[in-house]
């Protein structure tokens, strides 16, 4: 049956759609007037644009293409390899796929890099001038069906910095003898990633236009599958994830050719390389707005600088949304709508750019929370409370006028009682501390040692007295694990105190296990801990105090260097140390951060191994542990680096690097020679052309003799690549 209120519904329905409409026009439209703001369901917001005069400069015009594609493609890059899937303007990312792996061609000049080491390149995106360069995060380098196999990226051939310099790098290994997994990606089945094993994965941190692809064998002597190819991809994180999802356990398709793979790009305005300009300021950002970029008048102007690139965007101001690179494209957030979102749970009233939340009349309470504000008393019980305020002054009046001295009295009885309950409260304190950082297990575990347990557990009143409360004045300074204090204990005894920086509980009843090891390591070149404070929050380790500084303040601080004799004991009792710690207590201990910085010397130059804040205990039935990856850049050794499994022969490799320092007096973490080599591996193509002289420190060669060719040929076994090659300490 026809009804006659249903013309009258539509009209007034047609009327309000067309009123919400024109206001989303007003306020929504994301381009300038006649320029397309869409191609193929993806938005294409000012400053991009389709057609001549819809974009703001060059780089950020798109076409959008319709031929033979539907939905329409928007291309991106150089040669439209890329395709636009999303713009945003307020990361200053495009989300763009590209279908293919990154080609290799190897160093005999074929295209099959399963067979030997080989070189590729990814680009495309206009060069370093352009204003896109790969996203600084978001993605992440692969090697898929690869088989002890290494990938490393590095600056691309058109960069201003040098090409050398490694960017990131992964290596993915063999499963195995089984013939039947050759072929098959071993991805973890609790959060999809790669196990290592036929896959690998590692994030870029450094965003460029392009990169150069360097692929190597690990291990020659096996013979490559030439059935299988490895790939090595640029795709954004989480993409690995979503692909071995997809196959659900079944290997991903040889052949990318016809994959879209995503990655994540930056964009900025005005972008250029950093060799070409000076790093923006403040100022030149602001007088690049005012030439017409941040149109809005509720915008900002926001600098882009990274490590290779400088450039800005524009932001709508807090308060506002929009699109602030058109005039009136950032409009006011209208906060009150969703009230509860903004902890506003009274009455909101929305202002320009921000919102107001009060109590309404007659209700009180706090409007930030629930239930926000409830009904006030009525003005009698007002009135009330307010008399019986007023009686409670005069009656104190009163009081204070006729009874001082009971008052003075009850003031000093409440500050007593004050400090009693302070103290209280930080006893219990100390033995919640004590608790929860297992002090009866460590308790126990030196039980057996009467002279051990006498002097391990040490109260924190001790180290507080010893210390003048922690004095900033007792400060001898700050290592990647702590703070470091010089204290005096009661027996005299002269400490150094540390105090860990980190506030979080880790695996504790490991670390009291590791303390009670370290306390029975009784070795002249090992710094002896005396005990440790448990009555903290965290942990505090005390040991022996040694007073001549390290041996990098020797070698690259102090005018005066050390004698050749002196660098010679110096590294023998580091390798015995070192020796002494693998070998020669109940479990094997690795230090993983040997380094001049942590080999302490004494007044007659005797050198102490210290520093056990990233040291791991090894079971005596196993050959390494994987851990996350610790220690210092220059001193690492890169197998442990790109596999994390820790073994023996990480120390070895940073005793090598040790060797290398005393020859040379060079920084490891910071030298760079004229090819761009690091220090050991200028050190080690020296060597082998027989032209050490060119990098030996001048007392080296005036006083070493035929000594220095032997640690030489030692430190060039230490610093091999592969750890089984390296001797061991032993």
């Amino acid at each position: 049956m026809f009804d006659m209120r249903t013309p009258m519904i539509l009209l007034a329905a047609a009327a309000v759609l067309e009123a919400v409409l024109q206001f989303a026009g007003a306020v929504g439209s994301t381009g300038l007037p006649n320029c397309p703001t869409s191609c193929g369901g993806v938005g294409v917001p000012y400053p991009f644009g389709i057609g001549a005069g819809c974009y703001h400069s060059p780089g950020f015009n798109l076409t959008c293409d319709g031929r033979g594609h539907d939905p329409p493609r928007l291309p991106l890059g150089q040669d439209g390899s890329f395709r636009v899937l999303d713009i945003s303007l307020a990361n200053a990312t495009v989300r763009a796929t590209r279908t293919g792996a990154i080609n290799i061609t190897s160093d005999a000049g074929t295209s099959n890099a399963s067979l030997s080491d080989g070189r590729g390149a990814w680009g495309g995106l206009g060069g370093d001038g352009g204003p896109y360069v790969l996203s600084d995060d978001g993605n992440e380098l692969l090697i898929i069906n690869g088989c002890d196999v290494l990938a490393l990226l590095t600056a691309g051939a058109g960069s201003n910095s040098s090409s050398n310099v490694t960017i990131s790098g992964c290596a993915s290994f063999c499963p195995g003898t089984d013939a039947g997994s050759r072929t098959t990606l071993s991805v973890s089945s609790t959060d999809r990633r790669c196990t290592g094993v036929r896959c690998c994965q590692m994030p870029i941190s450094i965003g460029r236009a392009s990169y150069d692809v360097t692929f190597r064998r690990l291990d020659a002597s096996q013979a490559p599958d030439i059935n299988v190819q490895p790939l090595v991809l640029i795709a954004e994180l989480g993409w690995l994830a979503q692909a071995a999802a997809s196959t659900r356990g079944a290997p991903l398709p040889v052949n990318l050719d016809e994959t879209p793979v995503p990655v994540l790009l930056g964009w900025a305005i005005g972008s250029a390389p950093l060799a070409d300009q000076t790093p923006m300021n403040n100022s030149t950002c602001a007088l690049d707005a005012a030439h017409g970029a941040c149109r809005s008048r509720h915008s900002a102007c926001r600098n882009v600088a990274t490590a290779v690139r400088s450039g800005y965007v524009c932001d709508c101001q807090e308060g506002y949304q929009g699109n602030p690179y058109l005039t009136d494209g950032c409009q006011d957030v209208n906060e009150c709508e969703r009230a509860e979102d903004y902890n506003c749970f009274g009455e909101c009233t929305n202002l320009p750019g921000t919102f107001q939340c009060r109590c309404p009349q007659g209700t009180h309470g706090n409007y930030t929370r629930r239930p926000g504000c409830v009904s006030s008393p009525n003005s009698l019980a007002t009135g009330l409370g307010t008399s019986n305020f007023i009686g409670a002054i005069i009656g104190a009046s009163v009081i204070i006028l006729l009874g001082a001295s009971v008052i003075i009295l009850l003031v000093l009885a409440s500050v007593f009682i004050v400090r009693k309950h302070k103290h209280l409260r930080a006893k219990k304190l100390r033995q919640k501390f004590f608790q929860q950082n297992r002090g009866q297990l460590l308790q126990q575990l030196v039980a057996q040692r009467a002279d051990i347990a006498e002097r391990m557990i040490i109260p924190l009143e001790e180290l507080e007295k010893a210390t003048n409360s922690f004095d900033k004045a007792r400060e001898l300074g700050g290592g990647g694990h702590g703070t470091v204090y010089k204290g005096i204990l009661s027996d005299l005894h002269v400490v150094a105190i540390k105090k860990s920086k980190i506030a979080v509980q880790r695996e504790i009843d490991e670390f009291i296990n590791e303390v009670a090891i370290l306390s029975q390591i009784n070795h002249r070149n090992v710094v002896k801990l005396f005990g440790c404070c448990l009555e903290t929050e965290v942990p505090l380790l005390v040991y022996e105090f040694v007073s001549n500084g390290t041996l990098y303040d020797h070698l690259h601080v102090r005018p005066m260097s050390l004698p050749w004799d002196d660098r010679l004991r110096i590294a023998n009792e580091i390798a015995k140390a070192v020796a002494y710690l693998h070998s020669s207590v109940s479990i094997p201990i690795i230090h993983r951060d040997i380094k001049s910085a942590n080999v302490l010397l004494d007044d007659v130059l005797t050198s102490k191994v210290a520093d056990f804040g990233a040291s791991r205990h090894i079971p005596i039935d196993r050959t390494g542990i994987t851990t996350k990856v610790q220690g210092t850049i220059g001193y690492m050794d890169p197998m442990y680096y790109y596999t994390r499994r820790l073994t023996e022969k990480s120390d070895v490799y940073s005793f090598g690097v040790i060797l290398v320092e005393l020859l040379t007096r060079k920084k490891p973490f910071s030298y760079i020679s004229s090819e761009d080599e690091g220090l050991v591996a200028h050190f080690v193509a020296l060597l082998t052309k027989g032209s050490l002289v060119d990098i030996l420190d001048p007392q080296v060669m005036e006083e070493g003799g035929k000594d220095v060719e032997e640690v030489a040929a030692l430190a060039a076994s230490c610093i091999k690549l592969k750890g089984d090659d390296r001797p061991t300490m032993r």
